[in-house]
């Protein structure tokens, strides 16, 4: 870690922690489907309209909450999302009905989304240049991370507590804020600057076309991290007849794999580049799929779901600092995470599409998950191919001090 300050390690940890603790309160809900749904007395297919929604807002967040770090700085605006999602995910835990609960995980969704771009602006301004790469892995590892503390935390408490007393552990992120505050200094790439210089609207018709492109690859991302993460547990238990044990096992196996793939395709990225790696990750996750989605063993899956998480995050690694290096100087708390979640946005009917083609492949009583999956897994995978081929890369781009002025395409 040559020339790294303890300013730029103190912003690495606290923006992986938040996105791990942000994601833990997110995939608690995937656990938890089928039982909320029976409490409330609907099925799979209405209550995964909550997943929905949460996606659907995160632009908002993103939007929101990047504005005003662009404008008042990163690290107040990090603490108040992070108390802000914290709040909402434990409130997810006195929802009194299907709709209470749909509105909770909306205003859940509008806190979610503004984490990921102020961290990721946060911490890329505050490391050296050559670091990114690795950073990058590390700092998107933190989803599966999530994911993985979720799946432990379901396995392990879920008899005791419930899903109600589950959404209240995830009360326990609150505490980062006390970390920050102490420990993370103000981001050495941020100059406070009047809204005529940062608006956002103006950057983006500025950049338009890297914007348009950076939105349709963040929406094929989403499909291929959500259309492999959001289902497979009702996957496992529905198709497989896996008990909760045996699906939190699963769960923290392929998150295991995730972030070992997230951490080596965001290093690998800093000397390979960061097009070339994604192209191979993806790639990688066709000869994958027929293991993934259509094993019969939990030894089998359990091996399918490790390397298709180790491919999909292994692609995912290299996104934050991919998206970083292509943002305007001007936005870069705003424009990284917004185009981020817009994506998010344009794939948050993943899990509905997914329920439904899961009942057309079976029926309403019986769905199918496993064809489901695998048809959305293999035209992603494509697509990410024909998008990053075709696209830019600025991997080494000067973060540390910012233009007067937004730099023209």
């Amino acid at each position: 870690m040559e020339h790294w300050t303890k300013s730029a390690r103190s912003a690495v940890i606290a923006s992986y922690l938040g996105w791990t603790l942000d994601a833990f309160d997110f995939f608690l809900l995937i656990f938890v489907l089928k039982d909320i749904a029976a409490e409330f007395r609907t099925d799979v297919k209405a209550l995964s309209l909550a997943i929905t929604l949460t996606l659907a807002m995160r632009p908002i967040g993103a939007f929101i909450f990047g504005r005003l770090a662009d404008h008042y700085g990163r690290r107040p605006v990090l603490m108040a999302d992070v108390l802000a999602y914290s709040i909402l995910g434990a409130a997810t835990a006195f929802a009194p009905n299907l709709v209470g609960l749909l509105v909770i995980r909306a205003l859940f969704g509008v806190a979610m989304g503004g984490e990921w771009g102020v961290g990721a602006s946060l911490t890329m301004e505050s490391i050296p240049p050559k670091a990114r790469g690795f950073v990058s892995g590390l700092l998107q590892s933190g989803y599966p991370t999530g994911y993985f503390i979720a799946a432990a935390v379901y396995g392990s408490l879920f008899d005791v507590i419930g899903w109600r007393g589950l959404f209240l552990v995830g009360a326990l992120p609150a505490l980062l804020v006390l970390y920050i505050r102490r420990h993370v200094p103000e981001s050495p790439g941020w100059t406070r600057r009047p809204p005529s210089e940062s608006g956002t609207l103006a950057i983006v018709k500025a950049h338009w076309q890297r914007a348009l492109y950076a939105v349709l690859l963040m929406t094929a991302f989403n499909f291929f991290s959500h259309g492999t993460q959001d289902l497979y547990p009702t996957f496992l238990k529905s198709d497989h007849h896996f008990d909760h044990h045996q699906v939190s096992l699963v769960a923290m196996i392929y998150n295991a794999g995730a972030i070992l793939g997230g951490i080596l395709g965001g290093t690998l990225s800093e000397r390979y580049g960061r097009r070339r790696l994604i192209v191979v990750m993806a790639l990688l996750s066709l000869p994958v799929l027929p293991l993934w989605a259509f094993s019969h063993s939990l030894p089998l899956l359990a091996v399918g779901a490790f390397l298709m998480q180790f491919c999909v995050q292994g692609a995912w690694g290299i996104i934050p600092a991919h998206l970083n290096e292509l943002s305007p100087a001007a936005a870069r708390a705003t424009f990284p995470g917004f185009v981020y979640q817009l994506g998010n946005f344009l794939a948050s009917s993943n899990a509905i599409i997914q329920a439904s083609l899961a009942e057309q492949f079976g029926t309403p009583d019986n769905p199918v998950y496993s064809q489901a999956l695998a048809l959305v897994l293999g035209i992603v995978a494509i697509v990410i191919v024909g998008l990053t081929l075709f696209g830019p890369e600025e991997r080494g781009k000067r973060m540390t001090a910012m233009p007067a002025q937004p730099a023209p395409e």
